[in-house]
């Protein structure tokens, strides 16, 4: 299998951050609106360095959603920043009538999603929120994997035309992909290539798969990772090509096993070839406060809880 090398950990909310300063220099209609949370979503050198391109609209989100639908109206692409929390659950009917319904080009870029935001607690950890966009007609969906990947997907969303939702989170990860690689929505990227079992994953979980497919080697396994950054719209030719090979697959995210990728992954599946899957995911339960590490371990959200379940699926061929 190919060797993925950890080139220096970094948070994936400061590649959103490092995108969105690139596009400030790049593209004079993008504009940045933050919900009080400038450091945080790292919009600090958009806001230093366009000061009229920013607007700082408090912890007013619903607010903040439909400023950004009404920019829209004069050309401009708005890129909204606060906690995924705060950017889908509280806001959800601002963007379903302003944004969805009325397809306007917003970019809804949400941090600090799944556990990982860590000892905030339950009240802050949203795992629902891909359940929640994806739901939404003409709503994309992406969930990058690393501080690069983010970076590489806040610039190619500025030129699609139409609403998206962009989920990352706050904890420092494996900085593992390309520097320069270009990202194209709806376009799932093989990382490793196996026979035995499809490994689809998305966000934090890319790098826990891919830890999981060297251990599961020295059993003689041979696992394919597939890294699926869009889950709206879904790579389903990348996933039947795939499984038609393995004969089976996990699926593995930070959310909920209701509404997130492995569901999305199932109705592919039940259309077109049902063969077994097991899914690494949040068992329909709220968070807690712990260390990001903490919680992932207690979840099932891990390397170790993808080894399980392959073994698992394996055993239902």
């Amino acid at each position: 299998m190919k060797k993925y090398t950890n080139t220096g950990s970094k948070d994936t909310r400061s590649g959103f951050g490092a995108g969105l300063t690139e596009l400030g220099q790049k593209n004079e209609n993008v504009v940045a609106l933050c919900a009080d949370l400038i450091g945080s979503l790292k919009m600090d050198e958009f806001k230093k360095n366009h000061p009229d391109r920013f607007f700082q609209v408090g912890i007013a989100e619903a607010n903040m959603i439909g400023v950004a639908a009404g920019l829209t109206i004069g050309g401009k692409i708005p890129f909204t920043g606060t906690f995924a929390n705060f950017s889908t659950g509280r806001v959800y009917d601002q963007i379903r009538q302003s944004v969805a319904y009325a397809e306007k080009n917003v970019k809804i870029c949400a941090s600090h999603a799944g556990l990982t935001l860590g000892e905030d607690g339950a009240t802050h950890q949203i795992l629902e929120d891909i359940g929640l966009m994806k739901m939404l007609p003409g709503m994309v969906v992406i969930n990058p994997c690393d501080y690069n990947q983010t970076k590489a997907a806040t610039l190619a969303i500025a030129d699609y035309k139409g609403p998206v939702y962009l989920r990352f989170g706050r904890p420092v990860v494996p900085n593992f992909t390309s520097e320069d690689q270009k990202f194209e929505i709806g376009k799932a990227v093989l990382l490793s290539e196996g026979d035995d079992v499809t490994i689809l994953a998305t966000g934090h979980l890319v790098w826990e798969a891919l830890q999981a497919a060297e251990e599961l080697k020295k059993q003689g396994i041979s696992a394919e990772v597939i890294n699926i950054h869009t889950i709206k719209p879904l790579d389903e030719s990348a996933i039947l090509k795939s499984v038609a090979k393995t004969g089976c697959v996990v699926t593995a995210e930070e959310h909920n096993f209701l509404g997130g990728l492995g569901e999305s992954v199932s109705r592919v599946l039940s259309l077109n070839n049902p063969l077994p899957q097991e899914f690494v995911a949040v068992n329909d339960t709220f968070g807690e406060s712990g260390t990001p590490e903490q919680l992932m371990d207690k979840y099932g959200l891990n390397a170790n809880a993808i080894v399980e379940k392959v073994e698992k699926v394996i055993s239902r061929k």
